[in-house]
């Protein structure tokens, strides 16, 4: 397995945290904390504004990603690296698999904050499982707050092609 794609940077983007997917996130995970729906409730409870839950990581570049508030992507960064890595995973078919999600908070992520993060592919491996070929693929993404230039969160993923 060709693993030049480890340490490539493979993109960036810059993410507004809005209230109703910080809202409705909960509410599909059945998170009934009053903190993610009641601003007021939030705010007693010390927080700045409405917080997100713990798993939203994995869902918010979905939302609040707007075309005209994007970085420009430097030659530090190939966009198409992640596709190209996967194409590597998944040569010889196989089934993929979204084998792990990992979250590292650093400083509480809250509706209104401006998040500005970076990929990295950081490992590719094979091993035997029960007589098949297991393909990984490990990305790591920082979050930043712009306004604090703290990060916020860091994500670790793993996807699996299993032969």
């Amino acid at each position: 397995m060709d693993t030049s794609f480890v340490g490539k940077k493979t993109g960036i983007s810059k993410i507004v945290i809005e209230r109703s997917p910080t809202s409705n996130f909960a509410r599909a995970v059945l998170d009934k904390n009053d903190n993610y729906f009641n601003l007021d409730v939030a705010k007693s409870n010390g927080f700045n504004s409405i917080p997100t839950p713990p798993t939203f990581g994995f869902a918010w570049a979905n939302f609040g990603t707007f075309s005209e508030i994007q970085p420009e992507v430097g030659d530090d960064v190939d966009q198409s690296a992640m596709g190209r890595a996967m194409g590597e995973l998944t040569k010889d078919g196989g089934l993929m698999l979204h084998g792990e999600q990992s979250f590292e908070y650093f400083n509480p992520v809250v509706v209104g904050d401006v998040l500005v993060s970076a990929t990295e592919i950081v490992d590719m491996y094979e091993k035997e499982s029960k007589g098949r070929t297991m393909r990984f693929l490990v990305t790591e993404t920082t979050f930043v707050n712009e306004a604090t230039s703290q990060i916020a969160l860091k994500t670790r993923m793993n996807l699996i092609c299993r032969l």
